[in-house]
């Protein structure tokens, strides 16, 4: 097994996914990010930590646009981020989106909403589309809940739509913003566990957590965040069994001592 991981970790430069360099963003006078630097190769899971209001979000929502940035560049894929329009649209298929609400849409069933995606914008033709949503939501574990609606749910589920809706699309890149932040403790574990799954099968995730356990299971390298920098980088061992840090040690010290 170790072989695996060693040539997962120095994954050659041809193979960088995900690039920001040099990312600096403003909300007013708050500067939420500081000269960002962080590449993501291909089929690496990087998880980003750190105290409310590091700006791990904000990170999070730039690789998709939703987030526009004041300086600095990302590029998806070795193309840079468009700006709007279709090029926009395109890109946020290709980079899945999972955010801590579930942004379903209320009104149509959740066989209908892993659909939405793959007729509108991927413009698959509907049969195919029927077929791959129920695949998806079976290997999500909500494949008997096809036909209802997001409110009948528990929220563990709804948030496992949101995923297979997500992974409809084949995008190259996932982005979790908090995905489990809204769940009731015993549904936490259900949504991790397909995440896990996603990062066992090589998804390149980008993940913004509150959830230890994951980052230390499923991350290839941990990016730690405080004051809107990225303070320190490393594997998952090396960070919580040795973070260089103060900033670091100072924050694992008050969350894994609850």
């Amino acid at each position: 097994m170790s072989e695996v991981s060693v040539t997962k970790d120095a994954a050659p430069a041809a193979d960088d996914l995900v690039v920001l360099d040099n990312v600096n963003k403003h909300f007013g006078a708050l500067h939420v990010l500081q000269d960002i630097d962080l590449t993501i190769s291909r089929g690496e899971v990087v998880v980003v930590i750190g105290p409310s209001g590091s700006g791990k979000s904000t990170l999070c929502r730039t690789i998709n646009r939703l987030e526009t940035v004041d300086s600095g560049s990302i590029s998806i894929d070795g193309k840079p981020l468009p700006q709007e329009g279709k090029a926009l649209a395109k890109l946020r298929a290709d980079v899945g989106m999972v955010f801590q609400a579930f942004n379903l849409f209320a009104h149509k069933t959740v066989l209908e909403n892993v659909m939405l995606g793959q007729t509108k914008v991927r413009r698959t033709d509907k049969q195919e589309a029927e077929k791959k949503a129920r695949a998806l939501l079976d290997r999500v574990g909500v494949g008997n809940q096809a036909d209802k609606y997001p409110a009948q749910l528990s929220g563990g589920q709804q948030q496992r739509v949101a995923i297979a809706r997500a992974l409809a699309m084949d995008p190259k890149v996932m982005l979790f913003d908090e995905p489990t932040s809204a769940l009731d403790p015993e549904m936490i574990n259900e949504v991790l566990e397909v995440m896990k799954q996603l990062a066992d099968e090589g998804m390149t995730m980008v993940v913004v957590t509150h959830e230890m356990g994951f980052a230390r299971s499923a991350a290839n390298r941990v990016v730690f965040m405080a004051d809107g920098r990225i303070v320190e980088e490393a594997t998952p061992d090396q960070f919580f069994n040795n973070p260089r840090s103060d900033r670091a040690k100072d924050f694992l010290a008050k969350i894994l001592h609850h």
